[in-house]
């Protein structure tokens, strides 16, 4: 982790849980472009310590990788130590969720510890790490907490008990913490990602990577651009708050074939 000393931008820190090498990796870039100090968490910190040297080189910003187990009380704790220490929070991102199985596996083969771990990362890792930014937000009645959902969010799945499990707690603790805190000044939204979110498109960088949106199409393969969900994410943020969303879903376009 780098030194927390150096001040921190005027316009507060931006915290993004859960960062891997895409969508995660493009909200911190956006973010950053756009002014923002970064702290980047997630449990690999080697990996975590190349995006931050990456996106702070690309974007002439300032980027700290700090670890974090989100599935673990003190973990979080402890790694907000470090997030708080560099100003205040104003936009939190969770974007945590524990990997399962591509195919569905049968509910009795289901070990105990791997639900209460997709249960913890999904949902209590999301209250402990709210919890630790909103006081602050309520504080200057100004704040952004963004959760991502999935289309498991909404549906229970046969074979995929764990995830939908988890993912529906998220749904539930984003609603009741929008209708506690938005009139305290404090935007809340839940982003359904109801799709593959694919690799950064090659061969875009910095100000290209800022522009994405409506025009842009997704991966030849179906699924979804990583940066231009990115700036759904940054429009959520910078929406006026006369009206906030509180729940969006997003997915690819189909190609048509002629």
């Amino acid at each position: 982790m780098r030194s927390m000393a150096s001040s921190a931008s005027s316009r507060g820190i931006v915290a993004i849980v859960g960062v891997g090498p895409k969508l995660g990796r493009c909200i911190a870039r956006k973010f950053a472009h756009e002014g923002y100090t970064v702290a980047i968490l997630a449990r690999d910190l080697g990996r975590l310590s190349r995006f931050a040297d990456e996106i702070a080189r690309e974007e002439k910003a300032q980027v700290f990788a700090i670890r974090i187990d989100c599935s673990d009380s003190r973990s979080v704790r402890e790694a907000f130590e470090g997030v708080l220490s560099l100003g205040f929070v104003e936009v939190l991102v969770y974007n945590a969720y524990q990997p399962v199985p591509w195919h569905p596996t049968s509910f009795t083969d289901i070990h105990i510890d791997s639900f209460q771990k997709s249960l913890a990362v999904s949902s209590i890792g999301a209250f402990l790490c709210a919890q630790q930014v909103i006081p602050g937000m309520v504080d200057r009645r100004k704040g952004t907490i963004l959760f991502t959902g999935c289309s498991a969010s909404l549906n229970g799945i046969a074979g995929y008990s764990e995830l939908c499990c988890g993912k529906f707690a998220l749904r539930a603790l984003s609603q009741s913490l929008a209708r506690e805190f938005q009139p305290l000044g404090v935007h809340v939204a839940h982003v359904i990602i109801d799709g593959v979110v694919g690799p950064p498109r090659a061969g875009t960088s910095g100000s290209q990577r800022s522009s994405v949106g409506e025009h842009q199409s997704g991966g030849g393969d179906g699924s979804m651009d990583p940066d231009a969900v990115a700036q759904t994410y940054w429009h959520l943020h910078i929406q006026d708050r006369a009206a906030w969303t509180q729940e969006i879903d997003l997915r690819p376009c189909p190609h048509r074939l002629f």
